[in-house]
């Protein structure tokens, strides 16, 4: 397969990604307290030719720094965790993806550290003579913290497990930037996606930007910002790309609810080409992840699964697959509770004894289709058709691009879509066949459920 020397240009304009989360995944203990390095790297390598048969690009992985439990609440930032194995494990993880073809994006935990990172540990023991008591927010000995330590300080959500970095301390920049270079010089890492991003200063995320930008070309930053205005985080002096929570929400509830009107409107508020607030810009679109229930147990109607998976793949955005959902695993929150959606999967297991084989099929398919369409990447959106179960748009990329059609009715649907470019030809994506113009106008039946992908040039 075609390697990383041989791509140029923005990788992360045309991506597919694979969201991994290790610790679940590969079934690691929920706290850290081996002493031993466990070796299960070797079990992820298994997982990388999977994601290229799935016709992702790139791979976010994480967290992966040395942590106490969920991988979150970070004791060693140099360090891969001892329960996924060592950092030798993780370049030799990198290496076999770049040689697939596939590029590497870390999970940077870098707004708050454990309690058990060193220079917590140090105000712990030496109180206000630590010289670490800058390095993080609301250091107070006048008060006392949940865990009885003798002073207050500053905590993720009241989550005081997790201590808040204080960012105008230089120090703590000049550490976290040397973390940063340290993963880029010693894994040749490609990107980072930023937790809490919407918690950091702005001021640092710009001096990140020119820490990667002359550590390595195209290095992709991505913030994770669940709520306002994304496009204050997006700039060339800051951040490529955030999550689009707002997109997420659309996508399922539009299904649920019946009513394509809620994903069209977002869509058009997010990307129209007259007055978009953020056209031009490249959000990071899924349907699912780490934090939030699985997609095939957020639907009232598991038919949607395909509709909602052809939008993620072909509506503006950077599609992102969260790992088990192309085979349809379930799972939702218990409360605080997130391990429900970070299942042990066996990959092997899964394959041979498949629970949703057709959906498999069309995750494939659809990141075929991503992969040869260039029209899905950096096309121009254009809405055809909208009703309530109904719902087709083109991507289009100068004289070409692709025409998309989805229906979530429980009945078949014929729809009378105004073409997007007259006297062209176009033709299904899917079976091959040409669809004929009438009077402007192209004639798609759907089955419950189902979507036409065409091109027209």
């Amino acid at each position: 397969m075609q390697g990383i020397e041989d791509k140029m240009g923005k990788w992360f304009e045309e991506a597919v990604f694979y969201h991994m989360y290790p610790i679940g995944m590969i079934g690691a203990p929920a706290r850290n307290e081996q002493e031993e390095t466990v070796h299960r790297f070797e079990e992820l390598k298994e997982w990388l030719p999977h994601v290229a048969s799935l016709g992702c690009t790139a791979v976010y992985i994480g967290p992966l720094f040395e942590s106490t439990t969920h991988g979150y609440d970070t004791k060693d930032y140099k360090k891969v965790d001892r329960r996924l194995g060592d950092n030798k494990d993780f370049k030799a993880f990198v290496k076999i993806a770049h040689d697939l073809g596939i590029r590497i994006v870390v999970d940077g935990v870098f707004n708050h550290t454990g309690r058990e990172f060193f220079a917590f540990q140090d105000i712990i023991k030496n109180r206000e003579q630590s010289p670490y008591c800058s390095w993080y927010k609301g250091i107070n000995f006048g008060w006392n913290s949940p865990y009885n330590d003798g002073f207050g300080y500053e905590a993720w959500r009241n989550c005081f497990e997790l201590v808040n970095l204080n960012y105008w301390e230089p120090k703590v920049r000049e550490y976290i930037l040397d973390v940063i270079g340290f993963w880029i010089d010693e894994f040749d890492i490609d990107g980072i996606r930023l937790d809490c991003a919407d918690c950091l200063e702005f001021s640092f995320m710009e001096e990140m930007r020119r820490y990667v930008d002359a550590r390595k070309e195209d290095f992709w930053l991505m913030g994770e910002v669940i709520h306002g205005d994304y496009s204050r985080y997006i700039s060339p002096d800051k951040l490529n790309s955030v999550t689009n929570y707002e997109l997420h929400k659309g996508l399922y509830s539009g299904h649920n609810d019946h009513n394509y009107f809620e994903i069209a409107h977002t869509i058009r508020r997010e990307f129209d080409q007259n007055g978009g607030i953020y056209r031009g810009m490249k959000l990071y679109s899924f349907v699912d992840n780490h934090d939030v229930d699985r997609i095939a147990s957020k639907l009232n109607v598991q038919g949607h699964i395909y509709p909602v998976h052809t939008l993620l793949f072909t509506l503006p955005g950077i599609p992102s697959i969260y790992y088990g959902s192309e085979f349809g695993v379930q799972g939702r929150k218990e409360g605080g509770n997130d391990a429900p959606l970070r299942p042990k999967i066996d990959l092997q297991k899964i394959k041979e004894d498949m629970p949703d084989k057709k959906l498999y099929e069309w995750i494939c398919t659809l990141g075929k289709i991503h992969k040869q369409q260039k029209a899905l990447s950096e096309g121009m959106y254009q809405e055809l058709l909208l009703t309530n179960r109904q719902y087709a748009f083109a991507r289009i990329l100068g004289e070409e691009g692709v025409l998309v059609a989805v229906n979530n009715d429980e009945q078949e649907a014929e729809l009378c879509v105004r073409v997007p470019a007259s006297g062209k030809m176009y033709t299904s994506l899917l079976s091959g066949e040409e669809i004929r113009e009438e009077n402007g106008m192209l004639r798609i039946r759907l089955k419950p459920n189902e979507s036409e992908i065409a091109a027209f040039k």
